[in-house]
């Protein structure tokens, strides 16, 4: 039996087709996907950290400037404490699995301390509605801003020293 090329073309490309339908993946299931975790850098962690310090450090500057503003204190007071809140959630998401367990006490103080200087302002709000004045309120809120910012970032540079935060490996 003689092959002419157009008969071996036809028989090559046969042979092709069948090696491949018999290669082809049959189909696949689903699987859940890995869960992500971002990975960190010990630069990375000090970056955050020091994010956190320059935050505390915004919202204590606005403490001793917004009493002297005529308008919007209250609301430049609050604005720079939800920032804080958002530095530290920041900071909180680049550490390593081993720091978040290892840390997990103290982070959740960190956060309940965050959670009582909030509530600060709901004394400003109360001592308000109480009939006090709106400048002498302001001023307590400051004050306490101020003296529960300062031992809260001392709380967290005590807990990052504890959990190597930025440290490599």
């Amino acid at each position: 039996m003689k092959l002419t090329t157009r008969k071996l073309i036809l028989l090559t490309s046969l042979g092709v087709c069948c090696l491949l339908a018999a290669l082809r993946p049959g189909p696949l299931c689903a699987q859940a996907p890995w869960p992500f975790v971002p990975q960190t850098t010990p630069d990375a962690q000090r970056n955050a950290l020091n994010g956190v310090r320059s935050q505390v450090n915004w919202l204590l500057n606005a403490t001793k400037t917004a009493p002297n503003q005529i308008t919007g204190g209250p609301d430049k007071i609050w604005q720079e404490f939800q920032t804080l809140r958002g530095a530290y959630g920041a900071f909180k998401s680049t550490l390593t699995p081993a720091q978040l367990n290892y840390g997990a006490n103290d982070l959740a103080e960190l956060e309940a301390g965050l959670d009582i200087l909030q509530e600060a302002f709901g004394n400003y709000q109360q001592d308000l509605a109480a009939g006090r004045s709106f400048a002498s309120a302001f001023r307590n809120l400051c004050q306490v801003l101020a003296r529960g910012s300062r031992v809260w970032v001392q709380e967290l540079n005590r807990v990052s020293t504890r959990l190597r935060v930025g440290w490599p490996g």
